[in-house]
C-alpha cells in the first residue's frame, strides 16, 4: 500500500498544470534536461535572415517561431494537434504568420523548411522546397529516455529505429542531399518522483499504457530511489540534419 506522501505526490503530477506548445515550466526545479552541444535558434537564424519564404512544421504554440523574429514575409506555420493550433495561432497572429492543420499542397514554395522536434516527412518537404532550398530539423531519436522505460519496467518508446542514419536515409531517397549530421544523447535529471510523473502524462508517447495507478509499485521504487539518491538520470536522444534540395540542372 502506497505512503500517503506518495500518494499525495502522484496527485499532484497528475493535475499539474496544463499544457500548450512545447513549454515545460512546470518542471522547473524537478527536472533538468541539458541541452545538446549545437543550438538550434542560433543555426536557424542566418538562415532565417537569407530567406523570403519559411515553413515551420508541427510549431507547437509557436514559441520558438516567435523567438526567432523577425521572421521573413511568407512564413507559414503547421500544427495539426488541437490542443496547440488555438495558441500558436494567437501568439504568431502578431507576426502575421498563418497556422495551418495541413502540409501545404504546392511545389517549389519555401527558401527554408524547419522542424524541431516535429515531422520529418521527406517527399513532402523535397516537394515544398525550392531548388536550393535549406531543411534545418532537430529531431527526437527512439532512443529518448529509454533509461525511464527500463526503470519502470516498461517497453521500448518506440518500436522501429528513428536515429540520425535512419533519417539522413530518407532524406536522400527523397532526393535532398544531406549537408550536417550531429547526434547526442545529453542526460535529462528528475529530482522529484511528480517530475517523472508529469512528464509521463504530457509525453503520452513515452509509455503508451501509463496512468500512475496501473505503474504504481514501479513509481513508488523509483520515488524511493530519488529520494536516497536525490536524483535519477536518464538520457535524452537528439539528432540535427541539415540537408538542401540540389538545383536543377
Amino acid at each position: 500500500m502506497r505512503s500517503n506522501r506518495q500518494g499525495e505526490e502522484l496527485n499532484a503530477a497528475a493535475t499539474g498544470a496544463s499544457m500548450t506548445g512545447w513549454e515545460f515550466a512546470w518542471l522547473d526545479g524537478l527536472a533538468v534536461e541539458s541541452e545538446p552541444s549545437w543550438s538550434y535558434p542560433e543555426l536557424a537564424r542566418p538562415l532565417l535572415r537569407r530567406s523570403a519564404s519559411v515553413l515551420d512544421l508541427d510549431t507547437g504554440g509557436g514559441e520558438l517561431l516567435a523567438e526567432l523574429a523577425p521572421l521573413p514575409p511568407h512564413t507559414v506555420a503547421v500544427e495539426s494537434w488541437a490542443r496547440n493550433t488555438p495558441a500558436a495561432a494567437a501568439r504568431l497572429s502578431p507576426f502575421g504568420v498563418p497556422v495551418r492543420t495541413e502540409l501545404p499542397a504546392g511545389e517549389n514554395e519555401f527558401d527554408l523548411v524547419l522542424s524541431r522536434h516535429g515531422r520529418l516527412p521527406a517527399p513532402d518537404i523535397a516537394r515544398l522546397l525550392k531548388p536550393g532550398g535549406v531543411l534545418l530539423t532537430q529531431q527526437v531519436g527512439s532512443d529518448d529516455l529509454a533509461d525511464l522505460n527500463v526503470a519502470l519496467g516498461a517497453p521500448p518508446p518506440h518500436p522501429r529505429r528513428w536515429d540520425a542514419e535512419v533519417a539522413a536515409a530518407s532524406l536522400q531517397t527523397a532526393g535532398l542531399r544531406v549537408t550536417e549530421v550531429r547526434e547526442e544523447h545529453p542526460p535529462v535529471t528528475f529530482r522529484d518522483i511528480t517530475a517523472v510523473v508529469h512528464q509521463l502524462r504530457t509525453v503520452p508517447w513515452q509509455i503508451r499504457d501509463f496512468t500512475p495507478e496501473r505503474y504504481e509499485r514501479a513509481l513508488a521504487r523509483l520515488g524511493a530511489l530519488i529520494r536516497a539518491r536525490g536524483e535519477f538520470t536518464a538520457r535524452a536522444h537528439r539528432f540535427l540534419l541539415r540537408a538542401e534540395r540540389p538545383l536543377a540542372v
